[in-house]
């Protein structure tokens, strides 16, 4: 015995970017992309050293109603800049490394990748 609803229409999949704030059409998605990528580590950082918010916030210089925000991904007003230092004040390194692109990419691609 069959579940399906015979008025029901096959569910379309797209393959995507893998930038997901391109494939929403987002403005900047690629620095969008990279401060997800500092956030993330940012949290990671505060739960795997045991941090409370107000302890990450002394840490980085910053209040806690601004940790609260990193951690929820709520990032206007915060550049990759700033996202780095903080991920450097927790005692993470970070690393930058540059390779040549693609032969046909008209721009360079920029990606944060948590080790």
């Amino acid at each position: 015995m069959s579940n399906k609803n015979p008025d029901e229409k096959p569910t379309r999949f797209e393959s995507g970017s893998g930038n997901v704030f391109a494939d929403l059409g987002l403005p900047s998605p690629g620095e969008a992309l990279v401060k997800a990528g500092l956030a993330q580590a940012i949290g990671d950082t505060i739960e795997r050293r045991g941090l409370t918010q107000d302890e990450a916030a002394k840490i980085m210089g910053l209040d806690q109603p601004k940790v609260s925000a990193i951690v929820r991904g709520r990032l206007t007003g915060f550049t990759q800049d700033r996202l780095t230092r903080c991920v450097l004040a927790l005692g993470n390194d970070v690393e930058i490394t540059i390779r040549p692109g693609e032969h046909d990419a008209a721009a360079g691609h920029l990606a944060v990748t948590l080790g």
